[in-house]
């Protein structure tokens, strides 16, 4: 695949703490596309540096109208979706250059390796996702707090790994967990029981999930091997269930007192 037959897509809003490195490993790219809900922290002036990068700027709805807005901004056949806290590893351009997708190819999916402060770890929650994929016929779809990408066609899994990397500060994660944990707990209690995966069923008894989350990220993924960075990650996981549990138990309780 030709690197100009593809065009990077970032959604922003103040990652002045993360973009400097996510755009370092651009190099490549002709043009790359940003869409950003108003950013004030520095973060347009590193992007007003660069003449390939455009800037469209559109108030946040949500994190799936946002990426379809920024789909209809690319021209070329495909995309490279990118979070401004995602780095591409160092194989992840020449693997690029080798792809040769089929007419029936609408996608390829990567996996993640989580790093916290730039420490890697040995195993996280985080899951693959599309991130390169045709824009013809690619849709994102609102799901719970985050959204879902829909393609139609294949999706084959990528050798080269993306690294997350945030490394905002720690108010901020907590207050986007709080706006998470409240979509989280609308689309719970929205959806029928019959259509939840068996672990948004334990999230949905509330008390489970947290207790089970702390274990199986320490133990399971390994998270005790990798030092305060490992027990760092673990307690997110463990505080963001518990958001979750909170809202949960919050939405019951007001609505039971009405």
């Amino acid at each position: 695949m030709d690197c100009a037959a593809v065009t990077p897509l970032l959604i922003t809003f103040n990652e002045i703490d993360n973009i400097a490195r996510t755009l370092a490993k651009l190099e490549w790219a002709q043009r790359i596309v940003v869409i950003d809900s108003g950013s004030t922290d520095g973060t347009l002036e590193v992007l007003a540096k660069d003449p390939r990068i455009e800037v469209v700027r559109r108030p946040f709805d949500s994190f799936a109208e946002q990426c379809n807005f920024g789909l209809a901004q690319i021209r070329t056949g495909w995309v490279l979706s990118m979070d401004a806290d995602y780095e591409l590893g160092d194989g992840f351009v020449a693997e690029l250059e080798e792809l040769q997708p089929g007419a029936g190819q609408a996608g390829y999916r990567a996996a993640f390796v989580y790093r916290i402060h730039g420490r890697p770890l040995r195993g996280t929650l985080y899951p693959p996702r599309a991130v390169l994929y045709r824009v013809q016929g690619a849709r994102y779809e609102n799901e719970g707090h985050g959204h879902r990408i829909r393609l139609g066609g294949a999706v084959s899994d990528l050798r080269s790994t993306i690294f997350h990397d945030d490394r905002k500060p720690l108010s901020r994660w907590l207050g986007s967990q709080l706006r998470y944990a409240a979509r989280e707990a609308e689309h719970l209690l929205g959806a029928s029981r019959e259509k939840l995966s068996r672990i948004d069923r334990l999230r949905l008894m509330g008390w489970p999930a947290p207790i089970l989350v702390l274990g199986y990220v320490l133990f399971v993924k390994g998270a005790v091997l990798d030092g305060r960075a490992g027990w760092f990650y673990a307690y997110q996981r463990l505080l963001a269930e518990v958001l979750l549990a909170l809202e949960l138990l919050d939405r019951r309780l007001s609505g039971a007192s009405k």
